[in-house]
């Protein structure tokens, strides 16, 4: 299948086991994982009440995946994907599980989620690798596209079934459900997926294999500019996601606004998965790719003009709607990078957006501080905008580096 041809169905997407697996695992994770964030903010800030330390209970499962990514990203390419993928979900479900039951101080609580946190671009990167694997064409597009669709999905779900348990029984005991999520995600993988053999067996040092192939990845124009584009506009939505409270009581908007604003974003992400990945033909998605980024960013842009609460809301899902930039870019940056080296980009795709996105929100609250927070989400959207511009456009000739044409260092 080429682009050119027709689009890929859901049914030939699910008709593959191994992604099923995949997805329901990956579902299942995603909401354990944003009920333990929001469960976890909650009991330090009832046992601090800083809102600091309440925010860096969040921060802390984001930054530092900066190291595990860099340092241990090669291991994608050499461990078997199945152990890989289990021991990501359970290492996520015993720290939630160890936090709710023994009595720690907040640093050891923060310890242990960064510590996790760590090895999330390992075993998401064996995961996409394996998607890559197991669907060709369109299909692995549209796969790409339901595997996001579910994850804003989860995440709202997760939220949602956060805020109810905690105020239920408690931010311990919902870390305890958060916990059984992720074991359910392990059992799934653990049950339902082959033992496939790892692509490398060579040994050497994981840490120099990693960075050499960061160095050789990055290196390459092509590459370095989709993953810029990847990490960048997700990171400025994100910063801007983080101020609409703040936006929401400078706008005088009312009482439980701020909810449904944060809620507009992954709305559009949802609709824009589902239109631009099944009803839009694939060589038009790669041509929409910057268009798209535009329509992720202008309406941020325009938030500053003062629109009332409709007219806000409209924006940000046409801003979620534009994150299905991303489909078109999928087949370039999969074509674009070695076959040895594709378990590694998709750990370092997955490091860098989670950094990004841990970092913006800092960000961008300083400018807010500087300036307005109106203006600061405006500047976001600019930002957003402007990243279209990293686009190569559809057909441009590619150089050859190292990245292309090289071996990985098995050293």
């Amino acid at each position: 299948m080429t682009v050119a041809d027709r689009g890929a169905t859901y049914r030939e997407v699910f008709a593959e086991p191994k992604f099923r697996v995949l997805f329901f695992a990956r579902t299942a994770a995603i909401a354990a994982e944003s009920l333990r964030i929001f469960a976890l903010s909650v009991l330090v800030f009832e046992q601090t009440g800083s809102a600091l330390l309440s925010a860096l209970a969040f921060a802390a499962g984001f930054l530092p995946q900066l190291a595990g990514g860099l340092l241990l990203g090669a291991l994608t390419d050499r461990i078997r994907p199945r152990p890989l993928i289990v021991a990501g979900y359970l290492s996520g479900g015993a720290a939630a599980l160890l936090i709710a039951t023994v009595e720690m101080p907040v640093a050891a609580q923060l310890t242990i989620i960064a510590a996790v946190a760590c090895g999330t671009p390992i075993f998401m990167g064996a995961a996409g690798r394996l998607v890559a694997d197991v669907l060709t064409g369109d299909a692995y597009v549209l796969g790409r596209s339901v595997m996001n669709a579910a994850s804003s999905g989860a995440q709202l779900l997760g939220l949602a079934v956060g805020g109810v348990t905690v105020a239920a029984v408690g931010p311990r005991q919902a870390l305890l459900v958060a916990a059984a999520g992720q074991v359910l995600a392990a059992l799934i993988v653990r049950l339902g997926l082959p033992d496939l053999d790892g692509l490398r067996a060579e040994g050497g040092s994981a840490v120099r294999a990693s960075l050499t192939g960061v160095r050789d990845l990055l290196g390459d124009p092509v590459i370095r500019r989709l993953m810029l584009v990847h990490w960048l506009p997700p990171a400025c939505v994100a910063g801007a996601e983080a101020l609409l409270v703040a936006y929401a009581t400078a706008r005088g908007f009312p009482a439980g606004s701020a909810g449904a604003l944060m809620a507009a974003v992954p709305v559009g992400m949802l609709l824009g998965d589902l239109i631009v990945g099944r009803w839009v033909r694939p060589a038009m998605r790669e041509r929409l790719s910057r268009p798209l980024v535009v329509l992720a960013g202008g309406p941020l842009a325009l938030l500053v003009a003062g629109l009332p609460l409709g007219g806000s809301l409209a924006l940000l899902v046409l801003c979620g709607a534009g994150a299905a930039y991303q489909l078109g870019l999928q087949r370039p940056l999969l074509e674009a990078t070695p076959e040895a080296r594709r378990g590694q980009m998709f750990a370092l795709l997955s490091t860098g957006m989670m950094t990004a996105q841990g970092l913006s929100p800092v960000i961008l609250g300083a400018a807010a501080q500087l300036t307005t927070t109106p203006l600061a989400v405006s500047a976001a959207g600019a930002a957003t905008v402007l990243c279209a511009l990293l686009i190569p456009r559809p057909g441009q000739p590619r150089p050859l580096t190292r990245a292309s044409t090289a071996a990985p260092d098995a050293s």
